[in-house]
């Protein structure tokens, strides 16, 4: 595991190292020693993960107090376009996104702090994210930003997005309670 920290604070990137053999490949997603060395958390509650065809958009989803929590997400099939967007308004980056392809050839966690909305493009069909959060999910407490909102460009002209991802506010419209 190598970690690379990006321009959001708290966003960090873990390489992961993809071993290949006659019987296929192994890689290794979590190592309890290495997020400790880091200070990275590692007290997750609880994990999904989804299907996705191509030109599907998920996001910008995330949960505010008392539900907020730390994010893990990995490509487990496919390929994506990774997006995460800093929401906390104390923050130098407030509303500046960092994206980055995450594919299951070249495997790496994003690893995603409270306070950041979370989406994705999937770049082909049958793609599989997993998910891996520090709290329970929480309806009263799930939120998101509208996917076109915030200037990301996603390179798409027609992208299939669901309807509870479609009706989510605009980011200038939305009062985060988020801080640093």
């Amino acid at each position: 595991m190598e970690l690379e920290k990006t321009f959001i604070e708290g966003l960090q990137i873990i390489h992961l190292k993809k071993m290949p053999d006659n019987r296929g490949a192994f890689t290794k997603i979590f190592n309890n020693d290495f997020f400790i060395e880091n200070n990275l958390t590692t007290d997750f509650k609880e994990s999904y993960f989804s299907v996705s065809h191509k030109d599907v958009i998920r996001g910008m989803h995330f949960q505010v107090p008392p539900a907020e929590h730390i994010k893990l997400v990995f490509v487990n099939h496919g390929s994506i376009i990774d997006v995460v967007l800093d929401i906390r308004k104390e923050s130098a980056t407030y509303g500046k996104y960092f994206y980055t392809l995450v594919t299951d050839s070249q495997p790496k966690l994003i690893y995603i702090p409270v306070g950041c909305a979370h989406g994705f493009l999937s770049l082909q069909d049958n793609t599989i994210v997993s998910y891996i959060q520090t709290s329970v999910y929480n309806k009263e407490c799930d939120f998101g930003i509208r996917w076109d909102s915030f200037g990301m460009n996603w390179k798409i002209d027609t992208p299939i997005i669901s309807q509870r991802d479609f009706l989510f506010i605009n980011f200038s419209n939305y009062k985060t309670p988020f801080t640093l």
